[in-house]
């Protein structure tokens, strides 16, 4: 595995193939059949308009090949917050990860408060990009099923698998 481990960029699309968000400068830790997992810390994310600003904190971030999701663990002072974007199962396409941003978002903050964001864009998108009944439920069902494994903690929400990651992503960086 240590062959495939190198620096990369993330491209989010929308429904319509247009590039949405890009993000820079992120590590892969590891690729296996169910996930790619990558590190950041103060990447560059460049938005459709252009505009672009750099993440505050490092990250530890999920790509699920199989699921509708991926999941960012923002490792802060107050502890580990989890952001899952309801997105298409991820790809390696030349060198970048790249999905499919659904907009709904589900966020599980360090006290174990959870949000569920962007109904109303979600709702607005998936008229305007003709979602359909089956991606609909597809993505309403992996938005459940977020919440249930938030709630539960599992696997990518638990604070020392995030830690261990980030643990790992440091020191492979001072043997640089």
């Amino acid at each position: 595995m240590e062959e495939k481990r190198r620096w990369l960029a993330i491209q989010g699309y929308k429904h319509d193939g247009q590039l949405h968000r890009y993000w820079e400068h992120n590590y892969l830790l590891e690729e296996n059949d169910d996930f790619f997992i990558v590190a950041s810390t103060r990447t560059k994310v460049v938005e459709a308009d252009g505009r672009y600003w750099y993440t505050r904190e490092p990250a530890i971030t999920f790509f699920s090949k199989k699921e509708w999701w991926n999941t960012i663990a923002m490792i802060k002072d107050d502890g580990i917050s989890f952001y899952t974007n309801i997105a298409s199962p991820s790809i390696m396409d030349k060198g970048y990860i790249k999905y499919i941003d659904y907009d709904l978002d589900v966020k599980l903050f360090a006290d174990g408060t959870m949000r569920l964001l962007d109904e109303k864009e979600y709702r607005r998108h998936r008229n305007q990009y003709a979602y359909g009944k089956d991606l609909d439920f597809v993505l309403r069902n992996q938005t459940n099923l977020i919440i249930k494994k938030m709630k539960e903690k599992q696997f990518p929400f638990i604070d020392e698998v995030v830690e261990n990651y980030y643990c790992e992503f440091k020191q492979l960086q001072k043997l640089k």
